[in-house]
């Protein structure tokens, strides 16, 4: 899978904006409602655990504080279906993979539109902004 190919065509068909970083990275920038928009990074990742080729999805939340809820978070990730909360970097992202041999573009779609509309709903109620 050309995964920056389906990226930019994902992005015109939505109506966002596309940017390549490289030939296993690109982000698009999803529009939601209320003209709102979140940036989901997309990245081919090998994964070692499995020894197969995945595509990662990413979308910052906000910088993580030592007083946050993070059973709260733990807790709303058996409510999602593809994304789950994670802390990098000092960050709480939403982030939701797949692998590549086995994933169509529909679920690659709904795993997209789920990691922008999660990280936006929690970059509003822990921060009360539209951070990113």
């Amino acid at each position: 899978m050309d995964l920056n190919a389906f990226m930019q065509n994902y992005s015109d068909e939505i109506g966002g904006q596309y940017s390549e970083y490289d030939s296993k990275t690109s982000i698009i920038i999803v529009p939601l409602t209320d003209d709102r928009f979140q940036t989901v990074l997309g990245k081919l990742k090998h994964s070692q655990r499995y020894d197969r080729l995945g595509i990662e999805f990413t979308s910052k939340v906000c910088e993580f504080e030592p007083d946050m809820d993070l059973k709260s978070l733990l807790e709303e990730n058996a409510n999602l279906n593809h994304a789950k909360f994670a802390i990098s970097e000092n960050f709480i992202n939403v982030e939701a993979s797949s692998f590549v041999d086995t994933v169509t573009e529909e679920i690659l779609k709904e795993i997209i539109q789920e990691v922008a509309n999660v990280a936006d709903e929690y970059e509003y109620k822990l921060t009360g902004e539209d951070v990113h």
